[in-house]
């Protein structure tokens, strides 16, 4: 028997405002707050165009202080200029993370004095300045609660160092967009001492981390834990959203029983999760496959296969990930989330987006057995699409109903309009 959904309004569209590319996006949209990670600032021919051609709108990236200062107080930032500028025709926005140690300070390890600090408060100054206008969002160092702070975790220097950068962009830099910490996971002890030491004070956002071997829609309970904690630690007035800095799953079976086909159907759920949580920068990781052995997932988060081939058309293998990603920001591309349409079983996920002169509606379910749920008070024909892009056949409703059959993996339906009726 179908599942019936208890209502369903299609509320009247939103018009939404036009973003100018300067701070964290004031909300989650369609396909302005989604990106990956890369590790390169000189992109290949033809790379960046197929980044775009999938709707990424984000780039994240490591913002080498040892490799940008190599003498004490001479900056050269060329190397990230280039990157900027390849960036820039396809309205890619870059996160940078200001990072990590530089022999030439506290003897290459993490800035742990009062020399080392200042030093790296004036080069991300120096960096803020460089790049004023450029749309950088700066994010305060990579998983420092986990193993990137040498020569071992410690959380006080982090923080330390946080203030400092945060103290000296407010006084030298105003305007910089400045976020962190990039925690790890979402490890609340570690955000409630950063929290407590004033670096919200700084801070226009909180990045977190949250892998998992679990569903994405696992996460929603943690967002409303730190949603809350954060508006306790705030400055009144000041909202702080939480931001998904690095996120992903692997397309190998040693990791959860990952395949190619589940990493795309978690990439499209990891992503309407958080547009739906009010996530306004999503960043997946990782763009491309780091390597091709089979036995190491670490190498196998990409979008896309490891290996470059030149040409006219796309310059490296897309992965069914690739293609969801590319399917989300088509057909939802210029909208927002309203609403979740309410349904007889929580496991089923019915989300309404608007925006367009169509709804749109992305269904699926966490459920392990495909059925079917009907949505009430609905007339007319929607066109449905798979996650991967594949054109499915179309639904009509009927006697005010539509019955839609939910799976694992994300459909999307759209309304025709009534001149396309048949």
């Amino acid at each position: 028997m179908a599942r019936r959904v208890s209502w369903l309004i299609f509320l009247p569209l939103l018009r939404i405002p036009a973003f100018r590319a300067q701070g964290v996006p004031p909300y989650p949209s369609v396909p302005t707050s989604l990106g990956v990670n890369i590790h390169f600032t000189a992109p290949r021919q033809g790379e960046i165009k197929e980044m775009a051609a999938a709707g990424i709108r984000w780039v994240r990236m490591d913002f080498q202080w040892s490799e940008t200062e190599r003498a004490r107080g001479r900056y050269d930032f060329s190397a990230y200029d280039r990157l900027i500028a390849a960036l820039r025709p396809y309205h890619i926005r870059a996160m940078f993370i200001l990072g990590y140690e530089n022999k030439l300070y506290d003897r290459g390890l993490a800035p742990y004095t009062s020399e080392g600090r200042q030093a790296f408060a004036r080069w991300a100054v120096a960096a803020a300045r460089h790049f004023r206008g450029e749309g950088v969002v700066w994010e305060m160092w990579n998983e420092p609660n986990w193993q990137t702070w040498t020569p071992k975790r410690n959380d006080g220097d982090y923080i330390l160092l946080a203030l400092a950068v945060g103290e000296a962009l407010r006084e030298e830099a105003a305007g910089t967009t400045y976020i962190g910490p990039a925690g790890a996971v979402v490890d609340f002890p570690f955000l409630a001492e950063c929290f407590r030491a004033g670096l919200l004070n700084y801070w226009d956002g909180v990045s977190v981390h949250p892998y998992r071997q679990r569903i994405p829609e696992s996460v929603t309970p943690l967002y409303a834990q730190l949603r809350s904690m954060i508006a306790r630690y705030a400055p009144k007035g000041k909202k702080i959203p939480i931001l998904s800095g690095e996120w992903g799953y692997p397309s190998i079976p040693s990791w959860w029983g990952m395949t190619e086909r589940l990493q795309a159907v978690m990439l499209a759920r990891e992503w309407l999760t958080n547009l739906s949580n009010g996530i306004p920068i999503s960043i997946w990781y990782d763009w491309q496959d780091d390597g091709t052995d089979p036995k190491d997932y670490l190498v196998h988060f990409g979008l896309v296969r490891f290996g470059y081939h030149p040409g006219p058309r796309e310059v490296f293998v897309p992965k069914p990930s690739y293609r969801a990603a590319r399917t989300l920001t088509r057909l939802l591309a210029g909208t927002r989330f309203q609403k979740q349409i309410i349904a007889g079983d929580s496991s089923d996920y019915l989300l309404l987006f608007t925006g367009h002169q169509r709804a749109r509606i992305v269904a699926w379910t966490i459920d392990k057995t495909p059925h079917l749920v009907s949505i009430p008070n609905v007339r007319g024909v929607f066109s449905a699409w798979n996650v991967e892009g594949m054109r499915e056949p179309a639904l009509r409703a009927r006697h005010g109903t539509l019955n839609v059959e939910l799976t694992d993996a994300p459909q999307y339906l759209i309304r025709r309009e009534k001149s396309a009726r048949r």
